[in-house]
């Protein structure tokens, strides 16, 4: 009998605990859709602002504000990056961190229209990092106006991080020991659609090759040049025939930021700016190496000095299931959402747009992807934080389904209501982790396990990008 009382007294317990859970749950998806308003704005102003990595002053004081008053605490400047921050709500463990973003990409500026038409301005967010920030932001708000309402122990921080796109700002924060005491690292990407399952990324080194040479008279003295321009094309074309010997799912891209200034004057300054890519970090540093030995032999060969800067350097994604699936199933409760009439009829329009003739379906806004593994063939500063503390993430559908990645396409929705409705779903699902998180013990328990055993006992971090300052004028 009093096994039967037992049993039934912990049932009856089991059940408010849960009642309890979805009242809370309801309580936070509530405050937040009450501000949609609010951090639709928010996003549409740091999308006006378009900053580029390492010079968003306006888009993270925006966000600093909108945090400090909700009460949180600024450190601002931090990992000696001026538009670097860390809003902490709360004491005690655990200790729970989301991220932010908030970096524009040059050279894709766009108005909010269906066809492509700049909007007078050098950059654009093409990665929708302006959502980003604004999502992840509302989501520690709602958050910390849950710890404070029930009292319980627990941190909350909103990681203000710059210049992700090839800045590397989290590596700077993971370096300068930002994350040491934190539990578990919340994030969020937009995207083409609804997913919270695992992400893969691929490691990443990123720098500039500068080549100093001799100036003279193009036609006139021809002999007396060297030209500094003619080293970075040879490098490039020792590089290009370098890519047949290397692994064939490593990614090698440059651009040539600068080759001269007039035709008749041989070149004395050229600079070309480059990405190796792999899923394998130890491949990275391999490749990246040997194009330093070619950028070496070109200056040889041309009879110009070289110089290499390491701008960015970042790790492949450590997954944590145990993580992603408390996401994945606060995802599937907040559900994905329906385009207006008007919403689809832009949509539409900016599909014929697209490359490729088959436009992916505009109802799959609404609906959540299966749980899987997914291979992101592009690389995130996020990576260095997973392989810091136990990290998940999900992606939402604020983009057009078949936008291309850092488009003008993706730069006009972002600007939207689409984007700011794929942006709350966002927010919603980062809160509800977060909870989630604080209120069950045992799967932070099982996070840990599984992120020691994924990164091995041995395991030590070195940044990819060595012990550099952080580049901040790495886009000007």
């Amino acid at each position: 009998m009093i096994k039967k009382i037992t049993l039934l007294t912990m049932a009856v317990g089991l059940s408010y605990g849960v009642m309890a859970q979805n009242a809370d749950k309801k309580k936070i998806l509530s405050s937040l859709t009450a501000r949609t308003d609010e951090y639709t704005k928010v996003a549409k102003d740091i999308w006006d602002f378009e900053e580029v990595g390492y010079q968003e002053v306006k888009s993270s004081a925006l966000l600093e504000s909108e945090l400090e008053k909700s009460g949180f605490t600024i450190t601002r400047g931090v990992a000696d990056i001026p538009t670097a921050f860390v809003a902490t709500y709360g004491s005690g463990k655990p200790v729970i961190a989301i991220l932010a973003e908030y970096d524009a990409l040059p050279g894709i500026s766009q108005t909010g229209n269906p066809v492509q038409e700049s909007n007078g301005g050098k950059a654009g967010h093409g990665c929708g990092h302006n959502l980003f920030g604004t999502a992840s932001t509302a989501a520690a708000i709602a958050v910390s106006e849950w710890l404070k309402s029930s009292g319980k122990p627990g941190t909350i921080k909103l990681m203000g991080c710059p210049a992700e796109e090839g800045g590397s700002g989290k590596v700077y924060m993971v370096r300068a020991g930002l994350f040491s005491d934190v539990d578990a690292t919340l994030h969020w990407h937009p995207g083409n659609v609804n997913s919270a399952g695992t992400f893969n990324t691929l490691a990443n080194i990123s720098g500039k090759f500068r080549f100093k040479g001799i100036s003279s008279h193009a036609s006139g003295a021809p002999e007396k040049g060297r030209s500094a321009l003619d080293a970075v094309e040879a490098m490039d074309n020792m590089v290009n025939m370098m890519r047949e010997h290397i692994p064939s799912d490593t990614r090698v891209h440059y651009v040539i930021t600068h080759g001269g200034e007039a035709p008749n004057v041989v070149p004395a300054f050229a600079e070309v700016y480059y990405y190796v890519r792999n899923q394998d970090k130890q491949v990275v540093k391999d490749v990246w190496a040997r194009v330093v030995k070619a950028a070496e032999g070109a200056a040889m060969g041309t009879g110009t000095k070289m110089e290499v800067e390491i701008t960015g350097g970042v790790y492949n994604m450590l997954p944590n299931l145990a993580m992603a699936k408390v996401m994945d199933a606060n995802l599937r409760i907040v559900g994905g959402f329906t385009y207006t009439p008007e919403e689809k009829a832009w949509a539409e329009k900016i599909q014929t747009s697209f490359v490729d003739p088959k436009h992916p379906d505009l109802a799959s806004t609404a609906k959540i992807q299966a749980f899987e593994k997914e291979d992101v063939h592009g690389s995130s500063d996020v990576s260095d934080v997973s392989w810091t503390v136990p990290t998940t993430g999900l992606s939402t559908a604020t983009f057009v389904p078949g936008s291309a990645g850092h488009s003008w396409q993706n730069v006009a929705a972002a600007g939207t209501s689409i984007g700011a409705k794929g942006m709350m779903i966002a927010a919603k699902t980062l809160a509800l982790s977060a909870y989630d998180l604080f209120n069950t013990p045992a799967v932070l328990k099982t996070a840990e396990k599984e992120f020691a055993e994924r990164r091995g006992t041995d395991f030590k971090y070195e940044a990819m990008l060595g012990d550099r300052k952080p580049p901040l004028d790495y886009r000007k």
